[in-house]
């Protein structure tokens, strides 16, 4: 669900008239992408997919075939996805606000008086943060680059993730940050490319580094927390 209200919000589409093709068509290729990487896809991942080419294929059908079991009411196929999206979103927001709050109370909480003069766009949390889909967007933008320039197939294995973990950890230190494309200007293979992709999704679950993105399309930069 979580895929759909991404590709949803980053298409700036309408909740209530999605277009199925086009929808049903991302989500796959993002699929593509996570099998590509060898994650494992969640039993979510693979009902919504489902679902969504089912609706696909009522939506292809004359109304007169339409399967008999459906409610007379509800001719949109999409309208029980719909209804599943919008509590769902109401759920995440309120999540959110909550996580907000509890976050401000604990700000409140361990805040010193005799502090206040520390330098507060340090503390200034990064209004440009991305989150796992836009990643996985830009590397497979990149990826279909370096395919159209003929980047070699998967044909060697001398490359491991924990290798390019300490690459990255070498290259950039504490507080500094690097382009997140510049990653994959000299990867001689797809295999390079992913293992490397593995490495930064690894080390953002560790809370090593955090992407940013400053203005929409703009470079997507990889910055390393100051106190790792």
């Amino acid at each position: 669900m979580d895929l759909l209200l991404y590709l949803i919000k980053k298409d700036e589409i309408d909740i209530y008239d999605i277009p199925i093709e086009s929808i049903t068509k991302q989500y796959m290729a993002y699929m593509e992408t996570l099998k590509m990487l060898n994650i494992g896809l969640a039993g979510e991942f693979l009902v919504m997919a489902a679902n969504l080419c089912y609706i696909k294929s009522r939506m292809m059908l004359p109304k007169h075939v339409q399967p008999p079991e459906e409610d007379a009411d509800e001719e949109d196929p999409r309208w029980d996805l719909i209804r599943q999206l919008i509590e769902y979103k109401k759920f995440k927001e309120a999540a959110r606000q909550l996580g907000e709050k509890e976050e401000k109370a604990q700000d409140q909480f361990k805040r010193k008086p005799d502090k206040i003069e520390s330098n507060e766009d340090e503390k200034r949390p990064l209004s440009g943060d991305l989150g796992i889909f836009d990643l996985i967007r830009a590397f497979q933008n990149i990826l279909d680059r370096f395919e159209d320039d003929g980047l070699g197939e998967i044909i060697d294995d001398k490359f491991t993730v924990s290798d390019k973990i300490d690459h990255l950890l070498d290259l950039v230190l504490p507080g500094n940050s690097i382009s997140f494309a510049s990653l994959f200007e000299d990867a001689t293979s797809k295999h390079e490319m992913i293992v490397t992709f593995l490495a930064v999704l690894e080390l953002m679950k560790l809370n090593f580094f955090r992407v940013r993105q400053e203005v929409i399309l703009g470079d997507i930069e990889l910055q390393r927390n100051e106190l790792t």
